[in-house]
């Protein structure tokens, strides 16, 4: 299955910074409509894939991050995934993200491309390692990230056996002229340890933070981090993850629920 069994994208890691507490010249935003930790999963070479991943943020930041930004708070997030195989180790994808406020105004976020490429992998019902990069462009509107375009370079490290998968994603995030604040890259990893408990099903944990710039991590207050319990089914029908997310500090959001479905095609 596709990117199901804890694709994070976090990227996903929001700033979810305090009002007040950063000025204009500091804040950042990032649209926060996808938890997924990549691991090994990917399309065969001519294989077409569709998912749709939905969250929402029940209680969260409710400040704009930067003058004209929409917060997390109470919003609505639905992303359609659409994806194509290039070859057994490259697949393209393409994200159609829609949010909708805590207003009721529904926005197009505009796409956003990427390419995965996993060139290590071990054999089908093999253990093993596993390692690829995920690259992602994306120019997403002002009102929900600070600048566009954006770039996301996704290293994917793991490891999987018949019980137990292990994924990182150290993800770097650099944003081209932003509207507020600097271009400095962002760190913001992604973790996912899952357990499989009965056929097709496996619980885990995954964990997301945004470090801040590369150079100068945020200090642990104002860092989002974001701790989520889920649970995969990668059977037939309509393979799922979903999770509850709770934030771990002051600056995250407190709660978040997310789940990705995988459509048939």
């Amino acid at each position: 299955m596709r990117d199901v069994f804890g694709k994070s994208k976090r990227r996903l890691a929001w700033p979810l910074l305090l009002a007040g507490v950063f000025a204009a010249s500091t804040a950042r935003a990032e649209l926060p409509d996808e938890f997924q930790v990549y691991d090994d999963s990917i399309n065969a070479a001519g294989q077409f894939g569709l998912e749709l991943h939905l969250n929402t943020t029940p209680d969260g930041r409710s400040v704009p991050a930067y003058p004209g930004e929409i917060p997390p708070d109470h919003g609505i997030r639905n992303t359609f995934e659409l994806s194509y195989g290039l070859s057994d180790t490259l697949e393209a994808g393409l994200y159609l993200p829609f949010v909708r406020d805590a207003a009721g105004t529904t926005y197009f976020a505009r796409p956003r491309a990427r390419l995965k490429w996993i060139p290590l992998k071990p054999e089908a019902g093999q253990a093993g390692m596993f390692a690829g990069l995920n690259v992602e462009v994306s120019a997403v509107n002002t009102r929900l990230e600070q600048g566009r375009p954006a770039i996301e370079l996704r290293p994917i490290i793991g490891y999987r056996d018949s019980q137990w998968l292990f994924v990182v994603n150290p993800v770097i995030d650099l944003t081209i002229r932003p509207r507020y604040g600097s271009s400095e890259p962002d760190f913001n990893p992604g973790v996912k340890i899952a357990r499989t408990v009965v056929p097709d099903w496996a619980v885990g944990l995954e964990y997301y933070d945004d470090f801040g710039p590369v150079n100068h991590f945020d200090s642990a207050n104002r860092q989002s981090e974001q701790l989520f319990a889920a649970v995969d089914y990668t059977g037939k029908g309509l393979p799922f993850n979903v999770g509850i997310g709770r934030g771990l500090n002051a600056a995250s959001d407190k709660w978040t629920i997310k789940a990705i479905f995988e459509i048939p095609i």
